[in-house]
């Protein structure tokens, strides 16, 4: 129960910790003006852990009243906008301001250059900020797993620019083969893309997606 929630969650956040000081040591990677998201689920039982850095999101599937599959988001998209994450930028005297030509997306500024416009307020990396507010510790939270929910959808911020929450369950749960849905779902954001943005270039697409009942033998 809540004691086994206790101990995942302060192994999350001494993980994160790790990484980001390992990734900050490494020789190999230049991680000061670039970063990553990271989103985990750990099912044990009917107790599911998610921990969350950054804009990637997690969204179950689960089943209404009414035998509709509906959309659960389980995670926040830690945008530098979010009141909580925007106050702690501005205490450590980072700046949080949209660029004219993109109205709506809120970047991280140092103080006194226009840089580096990083669009989220968690991530590993990013050391050019990680002074100024930008943190690497992952909101961890917990959920338990009821016969009602079907599967969880964890994808990048490129598919969720492009597809609902309600559109990427009904794609999962209309692809016949479980092994096919994620693939079936980066393929339609990837589409979503090229027609509603044309001439950007397409986001990271990626996505994982974990069914939490064993499927019935057709």
């Amino acid at each position: 129960g809540d004691c086994q929630f206790d101990l995942l969650r302060q192994s999350y956040l001494a993980a994160a910790a790790a990484v980001d000081e390992e990734l900050r040591r490494s020789r190999r990677l230049d991680a000061v003006n670039s970063g990553c998201t990271a989103l985990s689920i750990v099912k044990q039982g009917d107790l599911m852990v998610v921990a969350n850095v950054g804009d990637s999101r997690a969204v179950l599937a689960t089943t209404s009243d009414d035998g509709d599959v509906t959309a659960v988001q389980l995670t926040v998209d830690f945008k530098p906008d979010l009141p909580q994450e925007k106050a702690r930028i501005i205490q450590c005297e980072g700046r949080v301001h949209c660029l004219d030509d993109e109205p709506g997306v809120h970047r991280v500024w140092v103080p006194h250059r226009d840089a580096p416009g990083l669009a989220m307020s968690r991530a590993f990396g990013d050391y050019c900020v990680k002074d100024y507010g930008v943190i690497s510790a992952p909101e961890v939270t917990q959920r338990k797993i009821t016969a009602r929910d079907q599967f969880v959808i964890l994808a990048t911020d490129g598919v969720w620019d492009v597809v609902t929450n309600e559109e990427a369950v009904q794609i999962v749960a209309d692809t016949p083969e479980r092994e096919k849905a994620a693939k079936r779902l980066v393929q339609c954001a990837v589409r979503a893309w090229r027609r509603k943005r044309r001439g950007y270039a397409v986001d990271d697409c990626s996505a994982i997606c974990l069914f939490l009942h064993h499927s019935p033998l057709s």
